[in-house]
Formats: C-alpha cells, structure tokens, sequence
C-alpha cells in the first residue's frame, strides 16, 4: 500500500480487514463507508480508466453500501479539482507523471494521497513485434536487430523499405517515435508510417495479427490492443528522462537520441479525506492493483463486443471473481455477487 498520509488511519483500516474484525462492521454500510458524503469517482476519457471507475463504483455501493457517483474526469482537471477542493475523491487509474510536481506538493502538504498502483507493473509503451515472427526470428529481440531486417516488414507501397507503424498526427507519441527512427538513422532503409487516426493505427495492428503478418509497430499499454493479440516489445536500451523529454519536445534543439520510453506510475488517488474519514475505503484501495495484461485483457471484452465502460465492468466482475474478490471481506463479495444477480 502506498499511503502518504493518514497513518494511524490507515493502520487501523489494515486491522479492519482482518477475517475476524471487519466482517461484523460491515454489515452496518454506514460504518463500512465511515462517511456520509458521496465518494465520487472520476471515470477517465481512456478505456483501462473508465472500466475500473466503473467496478469500483459497483463495489462501493453494492458491496460496501456507500453513496458512489461517478463522474467525468480526465488527468488535470481531475487532480486540480482534487487538489483545491477535495472532490472527486478517488480517481482510480492517475498518470502522475503529466502532473508530477503539483500532486508531490499535495501530497506534502496533505491534501491528496496516492493508495496504491492502479496498475503494479507499470505502464508499457515502446515498439512492438507479433509474438509468431519473434517464434520463426529469435534473434529479433531488440530494436536493433529488427532495424536491421527491414526486409521482414517490406512496406506495400514501397518494398524496398521497411515499415514502422508510429502515431497518429499530433499524438505525443509521434515526436517520440520520429526522434527514435531519426536516432537509429532508419530513413535509408525504412519508412516511418504514420496512421491518420488511432482506430485506423488499430486497423493496421489487427490486419497483420489476422493474417499473420510480420508488422513493426508503436504501441502502449495497458490496451485492448495488447490484450488480444500476442505481441513482444522490444528491448530499446536504458531510458535517459532528459533525452525522452527533449524527444517529446517539439521546441527541443535536438530530439534525435535513442533512449527506452519510461513507464509511467499510474496510481490510485484520493483526496486525504478518504483516508481520515473512510479507512476502509482507503485499505481497499490500496487492494486493487492489478497488471497490464490483466488490465488488457479486460478491455478486450469491451473492444470484441461494442460494450461500454459499464458493461466491461460488470463482465470482470462476473468472470473474475478469483481476482476482486480478494480485495474484499466475504460479505462484501457476496453483496456485490448478490446485485450483479
């Protein structure tokens, strides 16, 4: 658990999780909350950060019996609200690293907390190969040995060259994976292919997966992407922030050097609040990690069935059980099984 604040309260919480304490103060749903004010939850514009918004919405108001809303949120106003008023209270995937040095502050100076990771191995961005043309080339490994074989990725409209699939125009992205192809002196030998749209940069990926193709690509995680189709990222080296951040610079004199994408600490966080007023909110919380590939494979739900951040939800909360249901007493599971019917 990563808690900044609030320590006695959140040393009791732990102490309520135990098998023999917390089961009879939960069947008080007042008590379980440990507040009367409305836990709302930031439901991110990004689908990994959507879809918890919305289990954890579930959990607290079937399980725990809180009085949860969510609301729309999005990485800086969401934190800024946070921050100077408190509210939402928890904003259950937080890329900190877009607002690193105002949430360090807030943190400092108590008015929020990060609970825990949202997800506990990272987030995952860098460049990627399918897992089958790994399994035929084992040597493809790095991103120096692929750019050495651009005559696995001929690109159709030139085949001369290989193709690297980057970002969509105005992406972030897209600075860094110029800067990366101009680092590696690729233009000799490759094209760097930049897809009009995200969705069309996803059109391209599953083509290649369906009809088993080899294909170099940009990508990050976690994503339906990388959930349903079986890729490898490629060892790029050590990452050098001052070298990424000039990479990600479009004013930067000279973002042209090679360095590994860094991975960002998305974290579960919360206005201090929850921790003096809701410890048991805030021990839950600082349950409910979980990987990039269990993050992935979630989201392919809601990608192969048109289903919405509510409906993805409710579908890991039916077939996931073994997973979230360790982040909660009995009782509580048994409340949230008992809604879901």
């Amino acid at each position: 658990m990563i808690l900044k604040s609030g320590g006695i309260a959140a040393a009791i919480a732990v102490a309520l999780f135990s098998a023999t304490s917390f089961p009879a103060l939960a069947q008080d749903d007042a008590a379980a909350c440990g507040t009367d004010r409305k836990i709302d939850i930031a439901e991110m514009t990004w689908p990994s950060a959507a879809a918890l918004a919305h289990i954890h919405a579930t959990i607290l108001g079937e399980g725990f019996g809180c009085n949860v809303e969510i609301v729309t949120g999005d990485t800086v106003p969401t934190s800024s609200s946070m921050l100077s008023r408190g509210s939402p209270a928890i904003a259950p995937e937080l890329w900190t690293s877009a607002i690193e040095d105002a949430w360090a502050e807030g943190v400092e100076e108590g008015r929020v907390v990060s609970l825990g990771d949202a997800i506990t191995d990272g987030t995952v961005e860098g460049w990627f190969i399918p897992q089958y043309l790994q399994a035929e080339h084992p040597e493809l490994t790095s991103a120096e040995a692929v750019i050495a074989r651009p005559d696995l990725f001929a690109d159709p409209e030139d085949e001369a060259k290989g193709r690297l699939y980057s970002c969509p125009p105005g992406w972030a992205c897209e600075l860094s994976t110029s800067a990366l192809f101009e680092a590696y002196d690729m233009d000799e030998t490759w094209n760097l292919f930049s897809p009009g749209s995200g969705g069309a940069l996803d059109a391209s990926i599953a083509r290649a997966f369906t009809r088993d193709e080899p294909i170099l690509f940009y990508y990050w995680g976690p994503t339906a992407i990388l959930g349903k189709y079986p890729a490898v990222q490629l060892d790029l080296g050590e990452t050098f922030a001052d070298v990424y951040a000039c990479n990600t610079d479009p004013d930067c004199a000279d973002p042209a050097g090679v360095t590994a994408y860094p991975s960002s600490p998305a974290v579960v966080g919360a206005a201090s609040w929850i921790v003096d007023e809701a410890p048991i909110l805030a021990a839950y919380f600082g349950k409910v990690g979980l990987t990039n590939a269990q993050i992935s494979e979630l989201l392919v739900y809601g990608d192969e069935n048109q289903a919405d951040a509510a409906e993805t939800a409710e579908n890991f909360l039916r077939t996931r059980q073994e997973v979230w249901t360790n982040w909660v007493p009995a009782i509580v599971a048994e409340k949230v099984l008992a809604a879901l019917g």
